[in-house]
């Protein structure tokens, strides 16, 4: 079903919790009772948020219909819990500077890239040489969020350092292809159809890991990206070491590039074009800041002193 192999790993998770909170019994011998059961155990003992309780239930559901195949009527009766959207912490132009100059050089790069064009985390790891357009000043997201494609724009800033990367991207390209490695991974049936097109340059990672690693769905060795994991630790570590009080993580680059396009009275819809949002609303949610302050209404307490 085209699933991200993250989805796959997050539903087994559930389905197995399912199984074991009931003693091993096959899911076939269950009912809506125990499905509730299991699920008012998550929100009021463990106290899951309600976008995890929704993909707890997403999973079973998921259990359910397609792999028993049992589209019982009171499964669509199971309500989901309403998520509160909460406002993003967004950093000043100062702090991003700061905790960008903070973060190791190995990876400095990628934040530079989030940041300087909104790209979330694994659309920024993800990216191919093929979908950096150096003539035309732009960067490709292919299958973001929704599966969707769009366009954002390359800053003018990073592309001698992306050109730099490249140059290093591609040492490590001809020797793998000296040492007769297997080409990087390539979606859906590609590379069943094009058998050595994830051996072309253009297929090749922008941020490849040093090292080679396990492709866990074939079995052997191949070349892949920078991992989500890596690039977090090492954000983790300039925030501390730049000493911001707010909860930062590296989708805060994605939150102050939206409102900072924002304040400097870009239009909406270009940005939520961006951000590759389906809907305005959500993008409408980054104007928080701009409401508030000198751009935004002022207190009765600076007009009466």
């Amino acid at each position: 079903m085209h699933y991200s192999m993250r989805t796959e790993d997050a539903y087994l998770h559930w389905i197995k919790g399912y199984i074991r909170f009931h003693g091993l019994r096959h899911p076939k011998e269950l009912g809506q009772a125990e499905l509730e059961a299991y699920l008012s155990w998550q929100a009021n003992e463990r106290q899951v948020s309600a976008s995890t309780h929704k993909q707890a239930l997403s999973a079973l559901l998921f259990l359910y219909r397609h792999v028993l195949r049992m589209d019982f009527p009171w499964l669509a009766e199971i309500g989901r819990p309403k998520a509160t959207r909460r406002l993003p912490v967004v950093l000043t132009p100062e702090e991003v500077t700061t905790v960008l100059k903070a973060i190791d050089p190995a990876h400095r790069l990628i934040g530079q890239t989030l940041y300087g064009t909104g790209l979330r985390l694994m659309e920024g790891l993800r990216l191919r040489v093929k979908d950096i357009d150096f003539a035309h000043q732009t960067i490709v997201v292919r299958e973001g969020k929704g599966a969707k494609d769009r366009v954002v724009m390359l800053p003018a800033t990073l592309v001698e350092p992306l050109r730099i990367q490249l140059r290093a991207s591609r040492a490590m390209w001809e020797a793998d292809r000296l040492n007769e490695v297997a080409g990087v991974w390539l979606p859906h049936a590609l590379e069943r159809k094009f058998k050595d097109v994830g051996k072309t340059w253009g297929w090749q990672w922008v941020f490849p890991m040093a090292d080679l690693a396990v492709d866990p769905r074939v079995g052997f060795m191949r070349r892949h990206h920078v991992q989500d994991q890596t690039f977090q630790r090492a954000f983790k570590k300039a925030v501390l070491a730049a000493q911001l009080v707010k909860p930062a993580t590296p989708h805060t680059l994605r939150h102050s590039f939206a409102t900072h396009l924002l304040q400097a009275h870009y239009d909406i819809r270009t940005v939520q074009e961006l951000l590759g949002h389906s809907d305005v609303s959500t993008t409408m949610i980054y104007t928080h800041v701009i409401k508030v302050g000198g751009a935004g209404v002022v207190s009765p307490l600076d007009q009466m002193l």
